[in-house]
């Protein structure tokens, strides 16, 4: 299985005093659910920021689809759906309208882009709130529809940073599972940061982010063996424990 996104030897600092990012080494491969687990101030939202290059790598390679994201950044973002942790529709704007607005911006014409929105918003379950203004829909549908833009130009890979934050319980395992469906179906490959451990499901691929650095990458089956864990929650602790 080839990887959607092959991290390698990432490093970045905001100030002289220390790495946000040291060594970070990682990959994603195709079709595969991969959870970035990590407690606050791990270094998640850093690496979110350099792979969708919000920020840009000055030490270390990041490929998308084989594209290196620093010399073929228009191609390597091209293949790729993003869903930020912070929302980013236009409230005063109808659902129909910022979708429209992202397949603009990716290029696609007025038939394609009709076809894809009403793919995706079926698919989502969303179609009757086409014409809804962003600004009255809940929380959880707001984050669906951020969904469905990230996947309007059919991307290969799906990097989601904490996009559950602030939901309640249905609508966060309406998203989890609808994701888990899209890698499953689809072959998308998905990277999704979060802190909730109950996010990860078996076959998920997990990579374990603590102060800067990988303290763990494989299956959740590798995890365990490699911890001596009973449990996600157990291997987890054990990873992120303070180290000298």
């Amino acid at each position: 299985m080839a990887d959607a996104l092959t991290v390698e030897n990432l490093s970045y600092a905001y100030t002289r005093r220390g790495r946000a990012l040291d060594g970070v080494s990682m990959e994603v491969p195709e079709g595969s659910f991969t959870a970035l687990l990590g407690p606050n101030g791990a270094g998640k939202t850093t690496l979110m920021a350099l792979v969708t290059r919000l920020f840009e790598a000055r030490e270390g390679t990041i490929r998308v689809c084989g594209l290196d994201l620093r010399r073929s950044s228009t191609a390597a973002l091209a293949r790729m759906g993003v869903v930020f942790q912070r929302p980013t529709l236009d409230l005063d704007l109808s659902v129909a309208q910022n979708l429209d607005y992202a397949a603009a911006l990716h290029g696609l014409g007025r038939a394609e882009t009709r076809r894809r929105t009403e793919e995706v918003l079926e698919r989502l379950e969303m179609t009757a709130f086409r014409r809804r203004r962003v600004r009255t829909l809940s929380g959880g549908e707001r984050r669906r529809i951020e969904l469905a833009r990230a996947l309007l130009h059919t991307p290969r890979l799906l990097v989601l940073d904490e996009p559950t934050v602030g939901l309640d319980i249905e609508s966060r395992r309406a998203i989890v599972e609808h994701v888990h469906r899209l890698c499953r179906e689809d072959g998308v490959a998905v990277l999704w940061t979060t802190h909730l451990i109950d996010e990860i499901r078996e076959g998920d691929r997990v990579v374990v982010l603590h102060r800067g650095r990988v303290r763990a990458r494989g299956t959740l089956t590798e995890l365990l063996r490699h911890t001596g864990a009973d449990g996600l929650g157990e291997a987890f602790r054990r990873l992120t424990e303070e180290r000298s």
